[in-house]
């Protein structure tokens, strides 16, 4: 193990929850992050030692406090966008980097930083979600990288809206190419 993880485990560095098959009941597959982009490590905790559960819908209440003039792009690329994600009325919240720095304070980002953001969506959109999402998902002052959750798996949209015939849906027991990430998530090998 690299001495890293240990001094972030020491010091109590907040673990992300990653999508993979549960080892164990009491186990929580978690990404663990240092000090550098290369210091990223999988690992499983203790359901026991988990002290506090933040989900991308709760940061929501932060975005108003990013100031306007912020030097960030993708905290700028937040805080534009918000709106057009609240209108589309799904649940949804900053994941990834933006996520992380607003959950801990931490400073976890740069200026080349991407802005990635989760939307739960259990069923297809409908075209003017369709439309909305397109245009939320365009670059501005930074790539933005939005995942659809289905609550059987999760997609990247970008993907999704190029209309490929079979996409990459990432499901707990796995990566899983499917035609519909709604309907044969389960079903497909």
């Amino acid at each position: 193990m690299p001495g890293w993880v240990a001094d972030a485990l020491a010091s109590g560095t907040p673990a992300v929850v990653r999508r993979a098959p549960l080892a164990q009941p009491d186990l929580v597959p978690v990404g663990l992050r240092g000090t550098s982009r290369d210091q990223r490590i999988a690992a499983h905790v203790p359901r026991r030692s988990v002290r506090r559960i933040v989900s991308p819908e709760s940061l929501l209440d932060r975005v108003a406090g990013i100031e306007p003039t912020t030097p960030l792009p993708c905290l700028r690329a937040l805080r534009d966008l918000a709106p057009a994600l609240n209108a589309l009325g799904l649940h949804w919240g900053p994941t990834g980097g933006v996520g992380f720095a607003l959950a801990t304070g931490l400073p976890a980002l740069h200026s080349q930083s991407d802005l990635d953001v989760l939307i739960r969506l259990p069923f297809p959109p409908s075209d003017a979600q369709c439309d909305a999402l397109a245009w939320i998902a365009r670059d501005r002052t930074c790539r933005i990288d939005i995942q659809v959750d289905t609550g059987r798996g999760g997609f990247s949209l970008r993907e999704w809206l190029r209309s490929p015939p079979r996409m990459l849906v990432k499901t707990d027991q796995g990566p899983t190419l499917v035609a519909d990430p709604w309907g044969d998530v389960g079903d497909a090998t």
